[in-house]
């Protein structure tokens, strides 16, 4: 499953499509550094999403 990816080859159907891209990718990097929400641990969103997929799990065996 370690598909190698050629370096030449763009995942983009145009140039235009790429720079679209870029900059709806730079946005959301700039916006996401702007954030002043207080930072939320490593190990407690590990723990967040453990206890959902647990409770998915547990509603999908009902």
């Amino acid at each position: 499953m370690n598909k190698k990816f050629d370096p030449i080859v763009s995942e983009f159907e145009s140039a235009e499509h790429e720079a679209r891209y870029n900059a709806w990718f730079i946005t959301k990097v700039e916006k996401a550094k702007a954030d002043t929400r207080p930072r939320i641990p490593h190990d407690e969103v590990v723990a967040r999403f453990k206890k959902r997929r647990e409770q998915r799990e547990a509603n999908a065996h009902r």
